[in-house]
């Protein structure tokens, strides 16, 4: 059944077709953030990330992501929060999110994504999902937090976001 506003879904028995990841390098003022060259939300600028291999960690498959798109590793990573997100064309994806305090290597181009060091007063949140601008502040501020989402492409319909303490 398509959905047209978040209070629709039935988030207690929700299950995700999807499992993917999100991990945000912050350090010295500045996010790594990416220019997404192919996939969902190709032309957005986003974090590194992506779909889990079959039995893969979260945490595991977060650093092969970034590994595999910008060829560094992230470090010091902590678990951040997790994300829902419904589509009304059926789709449904859950992405846990983390954060790292640094990088070892220099972030290069390859076919998935441009690395962009984006300082953290000039994320371009115009060029992002519409949801990014709703917890990404809450990512930098290092508060853990679980969010829902209700998207028609690229629009957001709705949206849900509680602070986990």
């Amino acid at each position: 059944m398509p959905y047209t506003r978040l209070e629709d879904i039935d988030w207690t028995n929700w299950q995700a077709q999807q499992l993917a990841t999100l991990l945000f390098v912050v350090r010295e003022g500045h996010v790594l953030l990416i220019h997404k060259k192919r996939g969902l939300g190709a032309g957005k600028i986003n974090g590194p990330g992506g779909r889990l291999d079959n039995g893969e960690l979260p945490l595991h498959g977060a650093i092969r992501e970034v590994q595999e798109e910008l060829r560094v590793t992230p470090l010091d990573v902590e678990h951040c929060g997790e994300l829902a997100f419904q589509f009304v064309d059926g789709l449904s994806i859950h992405v846990e999110v983390f954060r790292a305090g640094a990088c070892e290597g220099e972030p290069q181009e390859t076919d998935e994504a441009i690395p962009l060091w984006t300082p953290l007063d000039q994320i371009p949140y115009e060029r992002m999902w519409a949801d990014d601008r709703h917890w990404i502040p809450l990512l930098l501020a290092r508060q853990k937090f679980s969010g829902r989402f209700l998207f028609d492409a690229d629009k957001m319909l709705g949206h849900e976001i509680t602070l986990i303490t």
